[in-house]
């Protein structure tokens, strides 16, 4: 069996300018890098605007060790709406070295359902996390050096809120002491790195609208406080201008194509159990002004993805989802269940009983919390059984929601034209789409229904610190924005052990964060970090390259 970049590997991709072509994209908009990739003006949208078309977003159960699958439904379902004639385009984010070295390996689809050139977006691309990375500690080296020339904002050097961030894994730079060397060295403090995913630079880079946007959310940016607690922001450095200039041609989306030359942005990349995980807003539109129909992913489960997707992208942006598609499989839910990853192979339909309440769980928040219409992709494996295909089939349909058999990692769009003809069908339904909390509620108020309507926990506790944290945002005028979960990416509660869909359980959150240049509050929970750590054995040890420059081992 081939492996993923083997079957990359295997394709001719077609010339970028052509498929910008057949996305509609003038030449005078497009930004070559080499053959394969190019980036797009952001200016198309203002210049030749168009009527939207469908928005479709693709998100998953809790993800287990067994594997889901979106981002390859994703760019599978892209495919076979092309397939059944309508013109569909594929909106996702860019991977992070950190998970592309670590446990997941690349990240751009599987099977005979992938962007590419896969190589090149796994690893630098188009260059737009060393533009995020360097405008993030741009404004890093500003602080300490304002601080080093007198300090005239008054920053109290124990209040310092923004880190230097790095693309990778290394839970060595979590916590260090910096400055160190005397006087001439700067002043030492405690610090430390998080992973440019979870940047602030990255999260406003994907809700921007436009440069100005863009320039005016950096400026917001609080980066520190005074002993008497007042914000001091990015803007007060005059530090926008220059991390502008660091983004400017980031911020136009990157054009590649799938495996069967569907035109695909790629472009930011968010986490979504530490930060929004959307990709850009920009690409976002443009899809949505180029093709009839835009499908995109969220990252990890809908608890995360979805939710941000809907709360917070949807909110600050004016859009609304038109299907939903909610991808599982037979090995996750009974891994769910309780069945050891080693045994997820044998049919075991108790096993599986036990799991689809994480799988129905999700479908009730994208039905009954969001009003949206949805679909059950299930992402076929050899294993899987007739009699289990069945029962995932039939309790679905006790929600009165339909099951897709998704078949895309081995027979590319085909294997998806089942899936697409019913999220066509789901598209021409009207929707009641709602938010899960009131815009403008209090921060408390947001987490508690976000607790208690898409978790279903019985109610929200702060730590002491984050207490004193929420009266202070509140006290600085910060209250009333969404709210950004930070939150363990295998359970609906804060604990990763508890699978399926557990009752009886708080959310405790132990630290809040103020975004104010995203327009959201970071509200951290259980033991979640913002910095990863490699695994014993991380996928960088498979990695290698020949001497033709041929990569192997990537995923």
């Amino acid at each position: 069996m081939l492996s993923d970049i083997e079957i990359a590997q295997s394709v001719t991709p077609r010339r970028i300018t052509e498929i910008a072509r057949a996305a509609g994209i003038p030449e005078e908009y497009l930004e070559q890098y080499g053959g394969s990739k190019a980036k797009v003006d952001y200016n198309l949208l203002r210049d030749k605007p168009r009527e939207a078309g469908k928005l479709v977003l693709v998100t998953a159960i809790n993800p287990t060790p067994a594997g889901e699958g979106k981002t390859t439904t994703t760019v599978g379902l892209a495919d076979a709406m092309r397939r059944i004639g309508k013109n569909a385009l594929v909106a996702l984010r860019e991977p992070s070295l950190g998970p592309v070295f670590g446990i997941k390996g690349g990240a751009a689809g599987g099977g005979y359902a992938q962007v590419i050139p896969m190589e090149d977006i796994n690893l630098h691309f188009t260059g737009d996390f060393h533009a995020i990375g360097a405008a993030n500690n741009l404004l890093a080296a500003m602080i300490d050096n304002h601080i080093k020339q007198g300090n005239a904002l008054g920053f109290d050097v124990r209040k310092i809120a923004w880190k230097r961030v790095v693309d990778m894994n290394d839970r060595q730079l979590r916590s260090i002491v910096d400055g160190l060397g005397g006087p001439a060295h700067g002043v030492p403090r405690e610090d430390g790195f998080d992973i440019t995913v979870a940047s602030e630079v990255m999260a406003v880079f994907c809700l921007a609208t436009d440069v100005s946007d863009l320039k005016s959310r950096l400026a917001r940016i609080v980066v520190g406080y005074t002993a008497a607690d007042t914000p001091i922001t990015a803007g007060e450095l005059h530090a926008e201008g220059a991390m502008c200039a660091l983004l400017k041609d980031a911020l136009k989306p990157n054009l590649v194509q799938t495996l069967e030359g569907t035109p695909a942005f790629v472009h930011g990349g968010p986490f979504a159990n530490i930060a929004h995980g959307c990709n850009s807003l920009i690409s976002t539109r443009m899809a949505l002004a180029l093709g009839d129909y835009c499908v995109t992913e969220a990252g990890f489960g809908a608890d995360l993805g979805a939710e941000k997707f809907l709360d917070i992208k949807c909110r600050l942006a004016g859009l609304a989802p038109d299907a939903v598609v909610v991808v599982a499989t037979v090995r996750a839910l009974k891994n769910h269940g309780g069945v050891a990853k080693a045994d997820l192979g044998e049919e075991n339909l108790d096993a599986l009983k036990a799991g689809l309440p994480n799988l129905l769980q999700h479908v009730e928040n994208i039905t009954q919390v969001y009003h949206l219409p949805c679909v059950v992709a299930i992402n076929r494996f050899p294993t899987d059984t007739e009699a289990e295909l069945a029962l995932v089939e039939e309790t679905c349909k006790e929600l009165g929601v339909n099951v897709a058999l998704s078949e895309v990692w081995a027979r590319g769009g085909a294997g998806g034209t089942a899936l697409a003809e019913e999220v066509v069908r789901l598209c021409e339904q009207p929707n009641d789409f709602d938010f899960c909390y009131e815009g403008g509620a209090p921060v408390e108020e947001a987490l508690g229904s976000i607790a208690a309507r898409v978790y279903r926990a019985d109610g929200v506790e702060f730590t002491p610190a984050a207490a004193k944290q929420l009266a202070r945002l509140k006290a600085q005028g910060f209250d009333g924005m969404p709210v950004c979960m930070a939150k363990t990416q295998y359970s609906f509660s804060d604990d990763p052990k508890r699978l399926g869909a557990p009752r009886g359980f708080t959310i405790t959150v132990r630290n809040l964060r103020v975004a104010a240049g995203a327009g959201f509050v970071v509200a951290l929970t259980g033991d979640i970090m913002t910095m990863p750590g490699l695994p014993k054995h991380p996928a960088a040890e498979r990695i290698d390259v020949d001497e033709t420059g041929r990569i192997t081992g990537l995923f």
